[in-house]
C-alpha cells in the first residue's frame, strides 16, 4: 500500500476514534430511564478511557509523518461512525448501535495493525493492538449490558 493511502487509512481510524468519543459522551449525556445509573456509568467509562487516548493517537499520527485531522468536517468526511441520532432514544438502543460501532473499530484496528506492521511501524501497530484490546473490552462489556 501507498504511503498515502496508508496514511488516510490512520486518518480516518483517528476520525472514527474521534466519532465514536462523541457519540458516547452524547449517550453518556442524554440517556435516560429505570437503569440511568448503571447506563450513565457505562457510557462515562468508555468515553473517558477513548477520551484519554485522543491526544497520543494523534502523536502517533505525527510520529509517522503524517497529520492528525481536526474540524468537523475533516471528521464528518473520514469517518466510518454514523452520528448520534438528534433525539434522544431508549438506553438499549444507545448501547445496540455503540456495540456496533465499536465492532467496527475492532476490524478497522485490526487491519490498520496489519498494515502498520508492513510498513515497519511497530510502535503505532502495538498502539493500534491496545486499540482493537480496548474495543473488544468495550464490545463485551456493552454486549453484556444487552443480555436480558
Amino acid at each position: 500500500m501507498e504511503l498515502e493511502q496508508y496514511h488516510l487509512a490512520l486518518k480516518t481510524a483517528f476520525a472514527s476514534e474521534y466519532a465514536f468519543l462523541i457519540k458516547a459522551q452524547n449517550y453518556h449525556w442524554n440517556v435516560v430511564g429505570r437503569m440511568f445509573a448503571q447506563d450513565h456509568g457505562l457510557f462515562g467509562l468508555i468515553y473517558e478511557e477513548v477520551e484519554g487516548i485522543i491526544d497520543v493517537f494523534a502523536e502517533n499520527l505525527r510520529k509517522v509523518g503524517t497529520f492528525a485531522p481536526a474540524g468537523l468536517v475533516q471528521f464528518s468526511t473520514l469517518t466510518v461512525i454514523a452520528d448520534a441520532e438528534i433525539e434522544p432514544v431508549p438506553a438499549y438502543a444507545m448501547m445496540e448501535t455503540l456495540l456496533d460501532d465499536s465492532e467496527k473499530l475492532v476490524s478497522l484496528f485490526r487491519v490498520l495493525f496489519e498494515l502498520a506492521e508492513e510498513h515497519g511501524d511497530h510502535g503505532l501497530s502495538n498502539f493500534l493492538a491496545d486499540r482493537q484490546d480496548a474495543h473488544a473490552k468495550h464490545s463485551w462489556m456493552l454486549r453484556s449490558s444487552l443480555k436480558v
